[in-house]
């Protein structure tokens, strides 16, 4: 199993319905995309956040599906979303289950 975690920084444009959206939007990538075996998503209350404000975790079969899911366009239709109101940083880490 592939584990997919990501950290989301937004400019101060960025309104709590935006960022609401943005969940939604995550939440419904299980169902659209092969090979997702788990998705969560929520948003950080932790202090030690450095700006991230939501994070996601997706839980892949393989490495196979986490390639299958970064051109799925469902994938791509919520990267523009979150580009559009107003990304600034995002921190990525994929790493094999052990």
């Amino acid at each position: 199993m592939v584990e997919h975690m990501v950290g989301f920084k937004f400019s101060e444009k960025t309104t709590n319905e935006q960022k609401t959206e943005i969940k939604q939007m995550a939440k419904t990538l299980k169902e659209e995309i092969p090979g997702i075996i788990s998705l969560a998503v929520g948003t950080n209350f932790s202090e030690r956040n450095h700006g991230f404000e939501i994070g996601l975790t997706v839980r892949f079969e393989d490495k196979k599906a986490l390639e299958v899911y970064g051109p799925h366009p469902k994938h791509q239709e919520l990267v523009a979303y979150l580009k559009e109101v107003g990304l600034t940083d995002i921190i990525v880490l994929d790493f094999e289950v052990e």
